[in-house]
């Protein structure tokens, strides 16, 4: 997933496991309004099923991230 400057996904819960790795740029997220947290580049993620999260762009450069679901929701 790519993003630039103010993008972002809608606010949803997740439906099954998901790994984000942040590959270039900074991520800002919230997780179950718990407030936002930034990572750089090289970070990895785990948030498991269920959970309310926001995922935005809130810097200037490029945000690009690798999403991994597991299981795939459909098996879940």
């Amino acid at each position: 997933m790519v993003f630039n400057k103010e993008e972002g996904l809608p606010e949803h819960y997740s439906n099954s496991n998901v790994y984000m790795s942040v590959i270039r740029g900074k991520l800002s997220i919230d997780l179950d309004n718990q407030g936002v947290h930034k990572y750089d580049s090289g970070n990895l993620l785990k948030i498991p099923k269920g959970i309310k999260m926001n995922v935005k762009n809130l810097d200037e450069d490029t945000l690009e991230l690798i999403v991994v679901k597991s299981p795939a929701p459909s098996n879940m």
